[in-house]
């Protein structure tokens, strides 16, 4: 299977990772206090949107932005 190429710069990477797992971690504490079945949907949307940013910082990789065409400027010559 073919890596996909690396769209993604280092400080948005470490953002990303950052970001997400204060999302995972927030979801996941919030879920133990849930109170309507409302309240449990939108934590675990929130669980699965801090695991989406965890795993494409760590991959370096962001689908949308392939779809997108989009390339930040210092990764220009590289990809």
């Amino acid at each position: 299977m073919r890596r996909p190429l690396i769209n993604i710069t280092m400080p948005e990477r470490l953002g990303r990772i950052v970001v997400g797992l204060v999302g995972v971690i927030g979801g996941i504490v919030l879920l133990g206090s849930a109170g309507g079945a409302g309240i449990v949907v939108l934590e675990v949307l929130l669980v699965v949107a801090g695991l989406d940013l965890v795993v494409t910082g760590a991959l370096g990789h962001c689908p949308l932005y392939s779809r997108l065409g989009y390339v930040p400027h210092s990764l220009r010559g590289r990809v």
